[in-house]
């Protein structure tokens, strides 16, 4: 539990982190080595100097070391974790449901695991939503249009055999689904990654919650435009919240952005775990405040009412979180993270 300079408890739910295994073992070609690799990029290139991490450790973590950083050293109440294959590049796929779920079987009051799915393996890919609601009941998957699959090397939302596997995800309440749409990572196509076809997805799936994860970087703008319409279009913050450090103005410009179109109920705090950890962003994100000359041009605040909804609240609510009977139920838990 994260407890404010006030004394004030917030309730985390960390939208976006993962269980990977980017080890040379587990690499199936260069592809791997360079996907992990770039991951890696993002860390040392964005992260405080004290919260960098030795490249073999950052490659495979232990479910110890995820469990200390979220909810021991971490402020996470609750975790999300996704699930993203890439089994052209690991030999025994990156960060897979069954991986994700037999961790979170050993805390299961703390982790929502998310599934996935690849709609170009057509009559495989319904049997395995049906596979994953079934054994996990699963109540969100997590979408990586991208993935190199044999010969394609990307997907969209709104192909026919896309559009199969949402309205399965429909008829089985698994309504959750979570789009990366922001930077590439090699050796990933960029144009694979564009927001555009989110705005057809939103519109014919109306009962589904659609959150892009990583609000759309680099095309924020594309992004804000869509989510302005569709009010089943959400944001998460994975990626963007750690330029808070390194550059706290394009932070601003981001975060203030998302305020002004899409508004504080429709985005969602992701620490985007191994490559951030939370507590560092939660800490930074609390004590941060918009330069009066955005405040006045955009005619938005980011005051603590809203940081607590982006942080837990929203995410709670679309994942049908009862948070005081949460609370009760982590009441035996000793830890928590006070505020700098």
């Amino acid at each position: 539990m994260f407890r404010t300079p006030e004394g004030k408890e917030i309730f985390i739910v960390d939208g976006h982190t993962h269980f990977w295994d980017g080890s040379p073992e587990n690499q199936r070609n260069i592809h791997g080595k360079q996907f992990v690799e770039c991951f890696y990029a993002y860390h040392t290139a964005l992260s405080p100097k004290e919260q960098l991490w030795e490249k073999s450790k950052f490659e495979k973590y232990t479910a110890d070391d995820l469990y200390h950083d979220l909810f021991i050293d971490g402020p996470d109440d609750v975790a999300i974790v996704q699930s993203t294959y890439l089994k052209d590049f690991y030999k025994n796929g990156f960060n897979t449901v069954e991986k994700n779920a037999e961790m979170a079987k050993r805390y299961p009051e703390r982790f929502i695991v998310n599934g996935s799915f690849d709609p170009r393996d057509g009559e495989k890919a319904l049997e395995y939503i049906h596979f994953m609601k079934e054994t996990y009941d699963i109540k969100g998957v997590k979408m990586y249009t991208a993935e190199w699959n044999g010969a394609s090397k990307g997907w969209k939302l709104n192909d026919p055999d896309a559009y199969r596997c949402f309205e399965l995800c429909e008829k089985l309440g698994i309504k959750n689904v979570h789009v990366h749409k922001g930077p590439t990572i090699l050796p990933l196509n960029k144009d694979a990654f564009d927001v555009h076809d989110v705005d057809y997805a939103a519109t014919d799936f109306q009962n589904l919650n659609w959150i892009v994860e990583h609000c759309g970087l680099p095309r924020l703008d594309d992004f804000c435009w869509i989510a302005v319409q569709e009010t089943n279009v959400y944001g998460g913050l994975a990626v963007a919240l750690p330029f808070i450090h390194s550059r706290p103005r394009y932070f601003a410009e981001v975060i203030s952005e998302l305020l002004f179109w899409a508004g504080p109920e429709k985005i969602l705090f992701g620490s985007d775990y191994a490559i951030w950890t939370p507590r560092w962003l939660v800490e930074k994100f609390w004590a941060f405040e918009l330069p009066e000359d955005i405040k006045q041009e955009r005619g938005v605040d980011l005051t603590p009412e809203i940081k607590e909804k982006i942080l837990g609240l929203n995410a709670a609510r679309l994942y049908d979180i009862d948070i005081e009977a949460k609370k009760a139920a982590l009441a035996n838990s000793p830890f928590s993270v006070a505020a700098e």
